[in-house]
């Protein structure tokens, strides 16, 4: 490719053995610097000062000084993806224990493995995939809540893939922080799955139910047919990711059973994917 379509294509930026590649020899690479048509920005990566820097002038200088050793990660992953997040004084970039490299200013390494299902290939640079990259921008951000909930609401992941990814990557750095505000997000998006069962059941004409009936011990059972002593549990996406209501929730549900009821637990799929097949199961329990 002609150098001047590798900078137009790499926002100004190239690296040296790009240049090389493109048929530049090592004296014309030097007669450009000395030029001032091309400056140094990190070891061995080049920008062109015709062409205005930028946040993703940024961010690629720092991707091309790594090289497929790292992958950008972070805000300013985030950004590069085309998320509303800054980019960062220093760009991260993640790379392996086993990478020996210092970096130079304007970069911050960070050494571990990045699983393969959190890696991506993003406009010719590789980033963390959009599940992780929420959750360590919104660890890192100021009003990271804010952020993972626009992230969520514009689809850019969804609560399966950030609990697939926080699986993956749990005792990471950020990841402690990441958990907190992924379960208070979550939690809204439960009571929105709440809401639609409660539509599915006034839409099949059932009624003689109660939200939230006291159950005892400050503990409440989210949808419950007293008279027939039904109880409706819905295990949604926080349900999965806090280790403490998972267990609470079993105990809850045993104490229930213990005293006579009909316990029926749904998930997102059953409420959202087989609705028809979610309200037949409650019809049989009513019915039993």
């Amino acid at each position: 490719m002609l150098i001047r379509n590798l900078l137009r294509a790499q926002d100004g930026v190239v690296s040296r053995e790009q240049a090389l590649h493109s048929g530049l020899s090592p004296s014309m690479i030097r007669r450009r610097v000395a030029r001032g048509e091309w400056e140094d920005v990190h070891p061995g990566v080049l920008h062109d000062t015709t062409h205005a820097p930028g946040g993703d002038t940024t961010i690629r200088a720092a991707w091309l000084w790594v090289g497929e050793d790292g992958l950008v990660s972070g805000p300013a992953a985030a950004s590069w993806l085309g998320m509303p997040a800054p980019v960062p004084d220093l760009v991260e970039i993640t790379v392996a224990n086993s990478v020996r490299r210092r970096a130079p200013s304007g970069i911050r390494l960070r050494r571990r493995m990045i699983p393969v299902e959190d890696r991506m290939w993003h406009r010719g640079v590789l980033v963390t995939a959009h599940a992780l990259t929420v959750l360590e921008t919104c660890a890192t951000i100021p009003d990271g809540a804010a952020f993972l909930d626009r992230a969520l609401q514009r689809r850019w992941t969804t609560p399966r893939r950030l609990h697939a990814a926080y699986c993956r990557n749990a005792g990471a750095h950020g990841m402690a922080a990441a958990h907190t505000l992924l379960v208070a997000a979550l939690d809204r998006a439960d009571s929105a799955l709440e809401r639609r069962l409660l539509r599915l059941l006034r839409a099949a004409g059932l009624t003689g139910f109660v939200r939230g009936l006291p159950l005892g011990g400050g503990r409440e059972i989210d949808i419950a047919f007293p008279a027939e002593r039904v109880a409706i549990e819905l295990d949604g996406w926080a349900w999965h990711v806090d280790p403490a209501r998972f267990a609470a929730d079993r105990t809850k549900g045993n104490d229930l059973v213990a005293a006579g009821w009909t316990l029926l637990r749904f998930t997102w799929h059953d409420v959202t994917e087989e609705p028809d097949l979610t309200i037949a199961r409650i019809l049989r329990a009513l019915g039993e």
